[in-house]
C-alpha cells in the first residue's frame, strides 16, 4: 500500500517536471517574439494546459495498456520507469536540451518491463492488431513511426505554412504585419498549450491508472483498505475522473514554474523569430499534436514544435537556423529511448535481484 502511494507521488513528480520541462514547447516563440512577457506566457500556458489535460483518455490508454504486456508490470516496474524518466528530464533540462518527456517515460517503462520479464522481448508489444477494431497498436505504430514522421511533418508543414503566410502578406507594410500577427500569436500559443495538455498530461494518467490496476490484481496490496480510499481499487484498466483532475492540476502547476533554459534554446538560440514566424510554428505544431492525441499517439511535443520552428526559420534562408544547436537537440532525441530504456532496465534489475 505504501509503495502504491510512493509510485503515485513519483508519477505526479514526473508530471510536475514535465510541466516546467515542456513549458518551453508551448511558449518559447511567444516569449522570443515579445508578444507576451515570460510571466504572462507561463500563466496563459498553465491555464490552457489544464483545460487540455481534462480532454480525452486515448493517449493514457496507449501508455497504460498497449505498449507492454501489463501482466508483467508491477509496482517495481512502474516506479523504475518513472525514476528513469525523471532523471532524464532533469538532466536534459539542466543542459537546456528540449528532449522528449514522453519518450523518456516510454523508454523507462519498456526497459523496466523487460527486466521484470527476465529479458523476454516478447513482453514489448511491437505491432499488434486489436481484435475489436482491427487497428494496429504497439510501439511501432504508436511511438516509433510517429517519432520519425512527426518532426519531418513539422519541418515540412511549418515551411509551407510560413511560405503561404509570406505570400499573403507580401504587399503589407511591416508595421501592419507585426500588429496583426502579434494578436493572432496569442491564439496560436493558447492552442499549442491546449494541445500539449491533451497529449502530455495523459501519459501520467495512464501510468497512475496502470499502477492502481496492477495493485488491485496483486493479492494483499489493498487488503483492509478503508472505505474512504476504496476509489483506489481498479479491477479493470480505466482512467477515472479524479486521476484526470489531479494530473491536470499538477501539470498546470509545473507549467507555472516555467522552463527558462529550454525557452532560451528554442526561442532564441535556434533561430530568430518574429510574431508571424511564431504563428506559423505554433499553428503547425498544435495541429499535428491534436491529430496525434485523437489517435492515441503519445507524441513528443518537443520534437514537433522544434522541427516546426526549424521549418519556419528555413524560409528565411537555411543558415538562419543555427544548425549546431539543432545537432545537439537531435542527438538528445535519438538517445532518449535507448538510454532511458537501459536505465529503466538497470534500476528494475537491481531492485529485483537485490530483493532476492
Amino acid at each position: 500500500m505504501t509503495l502504491v502511494f510512493l509510485i503515485i507521488l513519483a508519477a505526479l513528480t514526473f508530471e510536475f517536471i514535465n510541466g516546467f520541462h515542456d513549458t518551453a514547447n508551448a511558449i518559447a516563440t511567444t516569449v522570443a517574439t515579445k508578444v507576451l512577457t515570460p510571466r504572462q506566457a507561463v500563466i496563459m500556458s498553465a491555464v490552457f494546459n489544464l483545460l487540455g489535460a481534462l480532454v480525452g483518455t486515448a493517449v493514457a490508454t496507449t501508455i497504460g495498456r498497449e505498449l507492454v504486456d501489463i501482466q508483467q508490470v508491477n509496482s517495481t516496474v512502474i516506479l523504475c520507469a518513472l525514476l528513469s524518466g525523471i532523471f532524464w528530464n532533469l538532466l536534459t533540462w539542466w543542459f537546456g536540451l528540449p528532449s522528449s518527456s514522453s519518450h523518456a517515460l516510454i523508454g523507462g517503462l519498456c526497459g523496466a518491463t523487460l527486466a521484470a520479464a527476465g529479458g523476454r522481448w516478447s513482453v514489448l508489444h511491437w505491432s499488434v492488431a486489436n481484435a475489436a477494431t482491427g487497428k494496429l497498436e504497439g510501439l511501432w505504430p504508436k511511438v516509433v513511426k510517429p517519432m520519425v514522421l512527426s518532426p519531418v511533418c513539422g519541418a515540412l508543414i511549418g515551411f509551407l505554412v510560413m511560405a503561404l503566410l509570406l505570400l499573403c502578406v507580401r504587399h503589407w507594410r511591416p508595421a501592419r504585419v507585426k500588429s496583426w500577427f502579434t494578436n493572432i500569436h496569442l491564439l496560436s500559443a493558447a492552442w499549442m498549450s491546449f494541445s500539449h495538455g491533451t497529449n502530455d498530461a495523459q501519459k501520467t494518467m495512464g501510468i497512475i491508472a496502470l499502477t492502481l490496476f496492477t495493485a488491485t490484481q496483486t493479492p494483499g496490496v489493498f487488503n483492509n483498505l478503508p472505505d474512504w480510499l476504496s476509489f483506489l481499487r481498479s479491477p479493470v484498466f480505466h482512467v477515472p475522473p479524479w486521476i484526470k483532475v489531479v494530473c491536470a492540476l499538477t501539470m498546470a502547476a509545473g507549467t507555472a514554474t516555467g522552463g527558462w533554459r529550454i525557452i532560451s534554446t528554442l526561442g532564441r538560440k535556434m533561430v530568430k523569430l518574429q510574431p508571424i514566424h511564431g504563428v506559423a510554428a505554433q499553428t503547425t505544431a498544435a495541429a499535428i499534436i491534436q491529430i496525434a492525441s485523437h489517435w492515441g499517439m503519445p507524441l513528443s511535443t518537443t520534437h514537433v514544435i522544434s522541427s516546426s520552428i526549424m521549418g519556419v526559420g528555413a524560409t528565411r534562408r537555411l543558415n538562419a537556423v543555427r544548425w549546431t544547436v539543432v545537432e545537439r537537440m537531435v542527438w538528445a532525441w535519438i538517445m532518449t529511448l535507448p538510454l532511458t530504456g537501459a536505465l529503466g532496465y538497470g534500476l528494475a534489475w537491481l531492485v529485483i535481484h537485490g530483493l532476492r
